[in-house]
């Protein structure tokens, strides 16, 4: 079986799937990036990792894109963000399987004639009459799709499958009243909602640490905040860290925080943070949160924005280890028995393979990838 996967660009995110693919036996896979990676990734260390054999950087010459399309017409079944689309053109003719992966469509609320650009540019990239699937990497995505028309019966549940870590020590190398936060330092992602929570933390007596790790718009806003409030003892801020440094932060940390709104799509970080055995308090809004948290199972959820609920949360845990220690248990659970790079590929097979001998709608798994979103 020949499988192709089209992405702007290859990094640390998509590698454990498409590993996981490339090493099946009797899979023949290859990994087409369309763009060069942005300079703003690559401050976050996101180019620190050697390119594979199986990828192709189409936009590196007219042999690469000629080699570029002639796998992707070729191959049985192609996985792809929104590459241009002279790359699917002959596919789509051919009604050949195509599983779009992406985010939601509609972060923001958008108008009228927003929403309407996006029906009809949809509506020719996903005709219903075609085996053109939707992998929808977040809890809102398919909602949104439906609200344009398209992938009616035709979307799973997909995520991002971030280097899964399976000898991790769950307790010993906690520190404790250690609480993370890791990302981009943007309003949409709700920073000051964690530090503020600390400040809350910090009035009622609480023993702790919290450490941010990033860099962005709200870090001055964050600085005078900390200054005005005297939390320097509380809160510490330290700038972009490889990924594998974020990831022993995070095999330390007790709790993480995952604030953003609905504007981040997925958050690989929500992944990495469970799979460190940390209990995460995660935003409704997220589009990871409710498809890797079962509230009070393996997590908490907390209504977006809302600092109270956060603060509540955080003291519940600090005040009740032998819970935080079962949350941190499960989270870990969840990340390396189904919510994983190995299980997403088998059961991308199993459901490609499903489509293209015949069954247009197959429901195969009753939860987790490629379960019916």
């Amino acid at each position: 079986m020949k499988i192709v996967f089209v992405s702007n660009y290859f990094n640390h995110h998509q590698k454990p799937f498409c590993d996981a693919l490339y090493y099946t036996k009797d899979i023949e896979f290859n990994f087409i990036a369309t763009t060069s990676m942005r300079e703003e990734r690559r401050k976050m260390g996101y180019d620190k990792i050697s390119i594979p054999s199986y990828v192709i950087q189409s936009d590196a010459s007219e042999k690469a894109m000629i080699e570029a399309k002639k796998l992707i017409n070729e191959a049985d079944a192609v996985i792809c963000g929104l590459p241009p689309r002279e790359l699917l053109k002959k596919r789509i003719r051919n009604s050949k399987v195509i599983f779009y992966y992406t985010e939601r469509p509609m972060k923001t609320a958008p108008s009228y004639l927003q929403k309407l650009k996006l029906k009809v540019a949809w509506k020719t990239r996903a005709s219903r009459k075609k085996p053109i699937y939707l992998l929808a990497a977040g809890a809102y995505t398919a909602s949104d799709y439906s609200e344009l028309g398209v992938f009616e019966n035709k979307a799973y549940k997909w995520g991002y499958f971030p280097e899964t870590i399976t000898d991790v020590d769950l307790q010993s190398s906690k520190e404790n009243g250690s609480i993370l936060w890791c990302g981009r330092l943007l309003a949409w992602k709700h920073p000051m909602d964690a530090v503020q929570a600390a400040l809350n933390l910090k009035k009622e007596g609480y023993s702790f640490k919290l450490k941010i790790i990033g860099n962005g718009e709200e870090e001055e806003r964050i600085k005078k905040f900390i200054l005005k409030n005297s939390l320097s003892d509380h809160v510490i801020l330290s700038d972009f860290l490889s990924p594998y440094e974020v990831r022993k932060e995070m095999e330390k940390a007790e709790i993480y925080l995952f604030t953003s709104d609905g504007g981040e799509g997925w958050g690989a970080v929500l992944n990495e943070s469970m799979n460190s055995g940390c209990a995460v308090l995660a935003s409704d809004k997220a589009g990871a949160s409710r498809f890797l948290i079962k509230d009070s199972e393996n997590g908490f959820i907390y209504e977006s924005e809302n600092v109270n609920s956060l603060t509540e949360k955080l003291k519940f845990l600090l005040d009740n280890p032998e819970k935080r220690k079962k949350l941190s248990i499960n989270a870990y659970k969840t990340i390396t028995e189904e919510w994983n790079a190995k299980t997403a590929a088998k059961r991308f097979i199993i459901l490609a393979k499903a489509i293209i001998n015949g069954s247009p709608f197959p429901e195969l798994f009753p939860n987790g990838p490629c379960s019916k979103a």
